[in-house]
């Protein structure tokens, strides 16, 4: 920030209408800045970091964002009389910071709204503090934090097992399935630069926040800082859907209302396209003995990137036996006009042999009753029929017809030229056939229906044994990633999922063919993606196998975001010394990155008590020293020696970002 600070105030300097006295006029900057005064933005313009943070690129024009400006010029580190305009409620506002009984118009508020979250999850049972830089005092920190990061240790994984990159290979990774581990902000940013605008689905499932998950963050600003954390990663990962992309948030009923005006804000409201509710466990255990009423539902909410293009695919859903179906013909192979007709019941009953419906719904039982009419109407599907009601435009234009058929009741009628095949009408409304609504879903024909914004049908218990890993908590039935697949995407498009987990998402995708990234920060050891998506190449038999009849293959790439404090810390675990940790930690306060809280000279100063430590709380001491926030290497300093990376790893890099 102090470089940009120093360079606007020079450059301001220059234009003699912002200066008295020696000393530039605050109010009279803002003034013509907001008057959008040309000789200003020319000004401006001249300066690369200042023309790059407050000028945006829209087509071939560059747009002054006068109101970015603004706010940094009445910023108190740039002019004295100015103050920040930080706000630490949680409240509904608009753009005026008016509240909500003062105005209809609302965004959603919270303490460090306009800032980046530094840190990410790193280990489950972590808390720690955060650090949060605001975009517009510290723009040279979050450039630096976002930059695209170097990344280490490819390996590839398909049916011969494990193998590490060469750079011999000839790689395009913007075809092929990924794998990243790191810092999900950090490896989104690095990601735009090689697959902006590319991704047609993001499928994430965050932390819920539900006070017992992974998110474990900062006590106090706990609401706000999960707010943060999910809006910074929201922003860029919009920027890598396509233009036909859409973006599926599942989370928990703790933060529902308020991702979704988040992402109203991020996406704009007019891109909302659907809020999908499902049920996820019964309410049985002792779970259901609390006072609050027990909570089965889980949430997604879907967006788009863009507006007024078509988004998501009919889907259909297997459908239970409806009753409404009561009627069978009796003779379909006549002529319609001659067609009869009666109830199943009846029909059933004189099969069987009774005198009268009544008298076979007298010896069996209701359940039996609807299983034999259930079975009948499945085995007798192109005979069987309900009527219902012809409306719109179809009953404009058959209403003499429809008249007629009322008028001459059991008689079948067809419309004189009728241009749709198999309209049939009876008592005034249409004949439609229970073969009609049978389709094939996942193998099966089966009756079926269009799927609905209200999903009971899939099962969250019995999966821990999916993919061949087991997640505590959290772990998502393959059935669901099918279905979100299914109706977001089309062959050939990329998956992305950016909180990966178990690894869900990219094993759906592999076994529907599709190409998919994933990113995951937490360790999961065996049960992470890696070991789940091996598993799917050997021909996993568990989840969505048998519907798509997966038989295994494939393959993907595995990276890491490179840790710039990774070498240091291998190096005090192998110190055998006291003295070979003094040296390490001189080191340190040259190259790395030390945490906030340290400060470097009172540990010198007090370094003879250091040393009466013993070796192994010396070594944890200077790993606690460390920034544990997964700073990285970034891609622009991969030729810098210190970073010590291999000819191999700049080659794939280079690869990886499409440069060679």
């Amino acid at each position: 920030m102090q470089n940009l600070l120093k360079e606007l105030t020079e450059l301001l300097s220059k234009d003699e209408r912002l200066v008295s006295e020696g000393r530039l006029l605050k109010n009279k900057i803002i003034e013509i800045a907001l008057g959008m005064d040309a000789d200003l933005i020319k000004l401006l313009l001249k300066n690369k970091s200042i023309k790059k943070h407050f000028f945006t690129e829209v087509g071939d024009v560059l747009v002054f964002d006068k109101i970015k400006f603004q706010r940094f010029v009445s910023n108190k580190e740039f002019l004295p009389d100015s103050y920040t305009a930080f706000k630490n409620k949680i409240g509904l506002v608009n753009e005026r910071d008016d509240y909500l009984s003062d105005s209809k118009e609302v965004v959603l508020a919270w303490p460090y709204k306009d800032c980046v979250l530094q840190g990410g999850q790193t280990k489950e049972d972590q808390k720690r503090d955060e650090i949060f830089w605001n975009e517009t005092l510290a723009p040279d920190e979050i450039d630096r934090l976002l930059a695209p990061k170097v990344f280490t240790d490819f390996k590839k994984y398909d049916k011969d097992g494990e193998h590490t990159l060469t750079g011999k290979e000839k790689i395009d990774f913007s075809k092929e399935n990924i794998i990243i581990r790191g810092n999900n902000l950090l490896a989104l940013h690095s990601l735009y630069k090689r697959f902006a605008g590319q991704v047609k689905l993001i499928y994430i499932d965050p932390p819920f926040n539900t006070g017992d998950d992974e998110f474990k963050y900062n006590d106090r600003f706990n609401h706000s800082t999960w707010m943060s954390f999910i809006k910074n990663r929201l922003e860029i990962a919009k920027l890598c859907l396509s233009k036909e992309g859409v973006i599926c948030v599942h989370i928990g009923n703790e933060e529902a209302s308020y991702i979704q005006v988040i992402m109203d804000e991020v996406f704009g409201r007019e891109n909302y396209l659907n809020h999908i509710s499902m049920t996820t466990n019964d309410p049985s255990g002792f779970k259901a003995t609390s006072s609050k009423i027990f909570s089965t539902a889980n949430h997604v909410f879907i967006y788009s990137r863009v507006s007024g293009i078509e988004k998501l695919n009919k889907i259909y859903v297997p459908k239970e036996y409806d009753y409404a179906y009561k009627y069978v013909l009796l003779n379909p192979n006549e002529n319609y006009k001659k067609w009869k007709y009666t109830t199943i019941v009846d029909y059933i009953a004189k099969e069987g042999g009774f005198k009268n419906s009544t008298d076979f719904k007298k010896n069996v039982g209701s359940w039996e009753l609807k299983e034999k009419i259930a079975d009948f109407a499945d085995k007798n599907k192109n005979v069987v029929f309900r009527t219902a009601a012809i409306g719109g435009g179809a009953l404009a234009k058959r209403i003499d017809t429809v008249k007629n058929s009322k008028e001459n009741r059991d008689i079948v009628f067809q419309h004189p030229n009728e241009d749709i095949e198999g309209f049939f009408i009876l008592n005034g409304e249409q004949i439609i056939f229970w073969d009609n609504i049978y389709r094939k879903i996942d193998g099966e024909i089966v009756p079926s229906e269009a799927l609905t914004d209200v999903w009971t049908d899939i099962g969250f218990t019995g999966i821990a044994n999916e993919g061949g890993v087991k997640l505590k908590n959290g772990k998502k039935p393959e059935k669901l990633l099918k279905r979100i697949i299914e109706l977001c995407t089309k062959k050939d498009d990329i998956v992305l999922d950016f909180f990966s987990g178990s690894g869900t998402t990219c094993a759906v995708a592999h076994k529907m063919g599709h190409q998919y990234i994933g990113i995951e920060q937490l360790d999961y050891d065996e049960n992470g993606s890696v070991t789940r998506l091996q598993n799917v190449i050997k021909g996993d038999s568990t989840g969505i196998s048998k519907a798509v009849n997966w038989q295994g293959g494939g393959s993907f790439i595995y990276g890491e975001l490179m840790e710039w404090n990774e070498a240091y810390i291998s190096r005090i675990h192998k110190a055998k010394t006291t003295n070979e940790l003094i040296v390490i930690w001189d080191e340190m306060q040259k190259q790395v990155f030390i945490s906030y809280k340290v400060d470097p000279e009172s540990i010198n100063q007090n370094i003879s008590d250091f040393k009466e430590l013993s070796l192994d709380e010396q070594k944890r001491f200077l790993i606690e020293v460390l920034d544990k926030n997964q700073l990285y290497v970034n891609y622009s300093e991969i030729d810098d020696a210190d970073y010590k990376l291999s000819e191999t790893g700049k080659k794939l890099n280079r690869m990886f970002y499409g440069e060679v």
